[in-house]
This record gives structure tokens, C-alpha cells and sequence, in this order.
């Protein structure tokens, strides 16, 4: 089957993060929509984002939903608006039913998750964005980005209480970074059962895994979708 891969970012809310993905996905045979969120609209929330993700997608169908960091606050509205065949998250953070993004990081301990990462790797707690974004990142690929300038982030959406009342009822799975820095795999594993009794599968690189890791992201992605549709296939 060849689907649609609705790619959408983090923070920053830029498409390019996924540019090292999204050629080898259309190599295969498959559609794909790498979504611009409107990241520097103080005026847009979480409603504007999805309102973003739906136009861009169209009349598409046969959708993979995917969601990086941020992007896993939004994926699941998507979920809500049109018809999804699996949905899956990349190092992204999992909102409950009434939680703000702002309120998901005390709620979750990330800042202590995150420090005792740093404290046990030996490396400063202070967040930095090249040790722990770009640490894994090819130096062309870092150049690239931070020749782009900071991308702005509102913190808008992080303001709105996550407004689904429950998680959509499509599959779903959940990958994480095994060198991630920013959400370690410990924590990702933690949220994904406390939060979504799904178990975490890891794969290489750090948080910016679809910029380091873009082959093994591809072959993920595509695995999981083939198979769920074995598992659907008659016998």
C-alpha cells in the first residue's frame, strides 16, 4: 500500500527539519506532506496548527500521521478531523485530556529527567542547543540549520488546554531516540506506558533523530505502516 506521510515539526514549526526524510519516503513509492506550522503567530494555537496540518493535506487519504516533539500535541487533533490509518510519534511529547504544553513538562518531570541525563553523561545541566539538539547532527546538516537563523516559536499554543477528551482511537506507536538528550528514552518509555500503555520503541540518534538518523526514520516509519496492514489482512 502506498500512503501519505503527514510529517509534522517541533518547535520551530519548520518543514525542513524533515527534508532528510521525506526524499527517501517518496523513493518508495509514497506521498508526502511536510508541513510549515505558523510558529511566529502569537495569535495561533493549537486549533490553528491542526487548521494548518488539514489544508495542507487536502483531499490525500491513506494517512500516516506523524508527529516530532511539539508536533505530538498536534498530530492527535488531526486524528480528530479526517480519517487516519496510524499515527505515530517521534520523540514527542504525549498531552493528557486538559493539559497546556506549558503545564505537560512540570507534570511529566522533564526538567529532572533531562538534567539527570546531563548529570550522568558528565556533561553541564544548562540547556544548550548544539550539546542537546545537534550533538548527533552530520556538521553540513548543523551548518545548514543554523544558517536559517533561531526559528521563532510563539508560546501560543502552549497555552491552550489539550482539548480531546480522550486519545483518537487510531493506531498508534511510539518511537524515541535512544541518545536523546532533550526527552532521554527512559522518560519517553515512561510517559508512552504511563500515558498511552504503549511500549517505546528505540531507535538510534538524539532528539533531532529525522536530521541524524533519516535512513533509519524512513524504514521505521514504512515498517510500521506494512505491518499494521498485515496484521488488518485476512488470513
Amino acid at each position: 500500500m502506498m500512503a501519505t506521510f503527514v510529517l509534522i515539526p517541533g518547535a520551530g514549526g519548520s518543514s525542513w527539519y524533515w527534508h532528510r526524510v521525506a526524499p527517501l519516503l517518496r523513493a518508495a513509492g509514497h506521498s508526502v506532506v511536510a508541513v510549515d506550522l505558523p510558529a511566529g503567530d502569537d495569535s495561533a494555537g493549537l486549533a490553528e496548527y491542526t487548521d494548518v496540518v488539514v489544508d495542507a493535506i487536502g483531499d490525500r487519504r491513506d494517512l500516516v500521521i506523524v508527529g516530532q516533539s511539539m508536533g505530538g500535541l498536534i498530530a492527535p487533533l488531526v486524528c480528530q478531523r479526517l480519517p487516519v490509518t496510524l499515527l505515530v510519534l517521534v520523540n514527542a511529547m504525549v498531552p493528557m485530556p486538559g493539559e497546556s504544553g506549558g503545564q505537560w513538562w512540570a507534570n511529566t518531570r522533564q526538567p529532572q529527567a533531562r538534567a539527570q541525563k546531563a548529570t550522568r553523561d558528565g556533561r553541564p545541566v544548562d540547556f544548550d542547543v548544539l550539546t542537546d539538539f545537534f550533538h548527533d547532527v552530520p556538521p553540513e546538516v548543523v551548518e545548514e540549520a543554523l544558517s536559517q537563523g533561531e526559528p521563532a516559536q510563539s508560546e501560543r499554543p502552549f497555552e491552550n488546554p489539550w482539548p480531546l477528551t480522550a486519545w483518537p482511537q487510531v493506531p498508534t506507536r511510539v518511537l524515541g531516540g535512544r541518545d536523546d538528550r532533550f526527552f532521554p528514552v527512559g522518560f519517553q518509555r515512561r510517559v508512552a506506558r504511563e500515558r498511552l500503555e504503549l511500549e517505546l520503541e528505540e531507535l538510534p540518534g538524539g532528539h533531532l533523530v529525522a536530521l541524524s538518523q533519516p535512513a533509519e526514520v524512513a524504514e521505521r516509519l514504512q515498517f510500521h505502516l506494512e505491518h499494521l496492514l498485515e496484521q488488518a489482512s485476512p488470513t
